[in-house]
C-alpha cells in the first residue's frame, strides 16, 4: 500500500514557508487550503514584503544583523511573515520587535514565536510613545514599520524612528484626525483670511483635506530630517481607503528647503500650534541652504 502523500499546497505559498505559521495566522485552513479572504490577505502581505525586502538587504549590505520594529503590530502578521521569509535562516543577531498595547495579543504572539522556534522575535506591551524611551529596545533601530497605526500613532512612530536613527521607515497611515480637528477649531477665524479655506469649509472636506494634509506634513518632516521619501499605493488593498504607503530612506539629503516648506504650510493653513508634532531639526533651520 502506497504511503499517503502530503497535501499539495496552494501556489501562493512560497518554498520554505512555514505551513504551521500560515495555519496559525488563519491564512491557510487546517487542511492547507486558501479561501478568498485569506488569499487576499496573503497578497497584501506579499506586496508589502516586496517593498521591505530590499530595505532589509540594504541594511545587510552595510553590517551584520538587522533590527526591525513593527509598531501597532496587532496579531503580528507582518512581523511573522517577515521573519519566516527573511529572518529565520539568519544567524547574525537580527531581530524583530513587535510593539502592541493589547497585552493579550502580545502574549499570543510570544507563545506562537516560541512554538515555531522564532527566537529572534520579541513582543512588548507598549504604546508607540512608551517604546521610544523603553530600555527593552536598543538605542538604534534599522527599520521601522507602522501599518494602520491609528491617528497620532503614525507620528509617534516617525518620532521613534527619528530618535532611533532608523535608516528606513515603512508607514501606512490611518485615521488622521488631529489636523482635521485643528482645522475645524480654527475654521471660523480663518474663513475670511484666504480663498484657500474653501477647501475645508464643509465638514466632509475638513476631514478629507485634514487627512491629506497630515501625510503631506509627515513627508515634509521626513525630508527635513534628510530622508528620501516615496509615496505610493498598496496594490490589493482596494477594500480599504487607508492604502497610502510612505517609504522613507535616510540619505542625508538637503534639509533646509523642506523644513521651510513645512513651516510655510503650517502657517498658511493656520496649523502653527502643530509645530511640536511636525518638528524639524534646529540645525536644518540654521544651516545654509544646501544645493540639490
Amino acid at each position: 500500500m502506497a504511503a499517503p502523500t502530503a497535501p499539495e499546497l496552494p501556489p501562493e505559498v512560497r518554498p520554505g514557508q512555514s505551513v504551521e505559521l500560515l495555519k496559525e495566522l488563519h491564512i491557510l485552513t487546517r487542511d492547507g487550503k486558501l479561501n478568498q479572504d485569506s488569499r487576499r490577505k496573503l497578497k497584501q502581505v506579499y506586496h508589502l514584503y516586496n517593498f521591505i525586502e530590499p530595505l532589509l538587504k540594504d541594511v545587510q549590505a552595510e553590517k551584520p544583523g538587522v533590527s526591525l520594529v513593527d509598531h501597532g503590530a496587532g496579531k503580528s502578521y507582518l512581523g511573522f511573515i517577515l521573519y519566516d521569509l527573511f529572518f529565520k535562516d539568519l544567524a547574525d543577531g537580527s531581530h524583530i520587535y513587535g510593539i502592541e498595547t493589547r497585552e493579550e495579543l502580545v502574549s499570543k504572539s510570544t507563545e506562537l514565536a516560541a512554538r515555531l522556534g522564532f527566537t529572534g522575535m520579541s513582543f512588548l506591551p507598549l504604546s508607540v510613545a512608551e517604546s521610544t524611551t523603553s530600555s527593552k529596545l536598543p538605542p538604534t533601530i534599522d527599520i521601522v514599520t507602522a501599518l494602520h497605526a491609528c491617528n497620532t500613532a503614525t507620528d509617534d512612530a516617525i518620532d521613534f524612528a527619528l530618535k532611533k536613527k532608523a535608516k528606513h521607515m515603512v508607514l501606512v497611515p490611518c485615521c488622521q484626525a488631529e489636523v482635521a480637528t485643528v482645522l475645524r477649531k480654527n475654521k471660523g477665524r480663518d474663513l475670511g483670511r484666504s480663498a484657500l479655506t474653501e477647501i475645508w469649509r464643509h465638514p466632509i472636506h475638513t476631514r478629507e483635506f485634514g487627512s491629506q494634509v497630515t501625510n503631506v506634513l509627515r513627508c515634509l518632516q521626513l525630508e527635513a530630517h534628510g530622508y528620501q521619501v516615496t509615496v505610493t499605493e498598496l496594490v490589493g488593498w482596494e477594500h480599504s481607503m487607508k492604502n497610502e504607503l510612505i517609504v522613507a530612506t535616510y540619505k542625508n539629503l538637503p534639509r533646509r528647503r523642506p523644513a521651510e516648506r513645512l513651516q510655510e504650510v503650517l502657517a498658511e493653513l493656520g496649523l502653527d500650534e502643530m509645530k511640536q508634532r511636525f518638528y524639524t531639526p534646529q540645525a536644518a533651520q540654521d544651516a545654509p541652504l544646501a544645493t540639490d
